[in-house]
């Protein structure tokens, strides 16, 4: 694809230059006629056969010019010149220092080769500061037809609707001039064509030179074949590219992977947990908060836009880097919300610190249920114990971690109220592999990661497992055999309760019958004395185990 872009000149006639992804622009004839501009050292000179009469200080570089070359294409510089001519009068040079100019010195050098006539190789990754400079300078065609404005608008219009690669040149050689190029609306312009191209099928415009649309990667003709270029951008870039692509309607499960897919990018391994990447150098800590504090800004809002366990690296990223409060309770209650939804591998979230750290960060899970339990205190029975279910799985999955300390777990376990659990057998099953895994724990501790533990919650097959395990503390075991007893007991009273009615309803019976004169069968009266007589014997044998081990469960106490 081609682009012309015809300059003006007043003595030769139009000349057409044919630009692909660069090009030449070409200002007018200057009333200067000048061969050349040389280098030397720090002092860019013209060479003319007239004297140069104005100096323009650049940076650390000086450029020796003529001040008509320079004013009929320049109105900032004119009214400079103009408010200064006094300072030349005596036969020396004026001079003037621009020290915020955008693009510098070679921008600079692009504008001086512009004013006397010459053509200037425009590409797109100076379009973008040479324009900037251009409207510091006040180059319009107000001046003269054709000035450096109008020349790089139409370049940079080209290579930004043409090509996807020339678009992102653009967009990052802005970086350098940014508060120029954003109120030039370049990145707008920029992010709105980035997000229009990445709206639509890829092979409806160039990629660019390196990159053509008939051999995309594998995979790249997806929906989210312009994550890899757009991670590539800075992070006010990508905001504006993320709001842009937001206002083109893409889908908000798309926008959400994008935002992952670039702080995956950009962060480091280490406070992130991604093994193909390096410490990010490019960040500093503050950059690093201010970032972070934008990437969740612009999440989108709707439920499953994000992955609960992404939100929970945003989480850890925050607390490390130090980020606004109110930003960060925000994004835990966002996390919360989608408690029910997750999976216990959503809750994992690695630590890459010493080796006294827990293999997954446990701090980060223990936050998010308790402002679960605080902002969800109307969550119905059946919303709880969805939530208990999917922590009693995470202690389970964490439970073998030697390094897990006994606070953290006990922290975990009572994070939800009681009703959370219909049934602790999964409770259970997590502290017993905790036991097991941590066998130098005291007495004490052990008791006290025991004690979330309800015993009439427990299944049959628990409660007898719990009974013979030599992992739970004596006094946990005793407990549970003395209520074990306890609830037999009370199934014989009610079976005697019910014999006894038997026995009565018998003996009415067999009154009736001898007032009828019937007989009796003896045998059968003297079956249910003898089961009436082994119940009391069984509850006599129950009464004595119970006092058994209360003596034990006293002397337990006393040591």
């Amino acid at each position: 694809m081609d682009f012309k872009i015809i300059t003006s000149r007043q003595d030769d006639e139009d000349d057409e230059e044919h630009l692909t992804h660069h090009g030449s622009l070409q200002g007018g004839k200057s009333s200067i006629v000048a061969e050349a501009l040389e280098r030397r050292n720090k002092h860019w000179i013209v060479k003319t056969k007239v004297p140069s009469d104005l100096i323009v200080q650049v940076g650390d570089y000086s450029f020796h010019l003529h001040k008509l070359a320079i004013v009929s294409k320049s109105g900032y510089l004119n009214r400079l010149i103009f408010a200064k001519r006094s300072e030349g009068e005596n036969g020396g040079s004026l001079k003037i220092v621009l020290d915020d100019l955008p693009g510098g010195t070679k921008s600079f050098e692009s504008v001086v080769k512009f004013c006397y006539g010459w053509k200037i190789h425009v590409t797109a990754t100076n379009v973008a500061p040479l324009n900037c400079a251009a409207n510091f300078l006040e180059m319009s065609d107000d001046l003269q037809e054709g000035n450096l404005i109008s020349k790089t608008d139409a370049f940079m219009n080209f290579a930004i609707l043409s090509s996807w690669k020339d678009t992102f040149q653009v967009l990052k050689s802005c970086e350098s001039v940014s508060p120029w190029a954003k109120e030039l609306l370049i990145v707008k312009r920029c992010s709105d064509a980035i997000a229009w191209k990445a709206s639509i099928d890829p092979k409806a415009f160039t990629f660019g030179q390196d990159h053509s649309n008939e051999n995309l990667k594998a995979g790249e003709s997806a929906d989210n074949w312009w994550f890899h270029d757009v991670s590539t951008l800075r992070i006010d870039h990508f905001i504006e590219v993320i709001e842009s692509i937001k206002r083109q309607g893409m889908k908000s499960e798309l926008v959400g992977s994008c935002i992952a897919h670039w702080t995956a990018k950009w962060f480091s391994r280490i406070t992130f947990g991604f093994d193909n990447l390096t410490v990010s150098k490019h960040l500093t800590q503050k950059l690093q908060r201010i970032t972070i504090e934008s990437i969740i800004k612009i999440l989108p809002m709707e439920k499953d836009s994000v992955s609960c366990n992404f939100l929970l690296h945003l989480l850890k990223l925050g607390l490390i880097m130090h980020i606004d409060s109110q930003v960060l309770s925000k994004l835990e209650r966002r996390i919360a919300s989608m408690l029910e939804q997750c999976s216990v591998q959503d809750l994992l979230v690695k630590n890459y610190g010493d080796d006294q750290d827990t293999i997954h960060d446990v701090g980060i899970v223990i936050r998010v249920v308790k402002t679960y339990v605080f902002f969800g205190l109307r969550n119905s029975g059946t919303r709880l114990s969805i939530v208990g279910r999917l922590v009693d799985g995470y202690l389970t999955l964490i439970a073998r971690d030697i390094n897990l300390q006994v606070n953290d777990f006990k922290s975990l376990v009572d994070a939800l109220p009681t009703n959370a659990r219909s049934c602790d057998d999964n409770l259970y099953r997590a502290i017993d592999m905790y036991l097991k895994a941590h066998p130098n724990l005291t007495e004490e501790e052990r008791t006290s990661v025991c004690r979330a533990m309800v015993y009439h919650r427990l299944s049959q097959d628990a409660r007898q497992h719990a009974t013979k395990n030599d992992r739970l503390p004596m006094k946990i075991v005793t407990e549970f055999m003395l209520l074990e007893q306890v609830k037999m007991a009370r199934a014989m009273s009610v079976i005697e309760s019910h014999n006894q009615r038997t026995m009565t309803k018998t003996t009415i019976k067999v009154n009736r019958g001898l007032d009828r004169e019937s007989e009796t069968p003896q045998k059968e009266i003297k079956m249910i004395r003898k089961e009436v007589e082994n119940m009391k014997m069984q509850l006599n044998h129950l009464q004595m185990c119970k006092i058994k081990l209360q003596k034990q469960v006293q002397r337990s106490c006393i040591k």
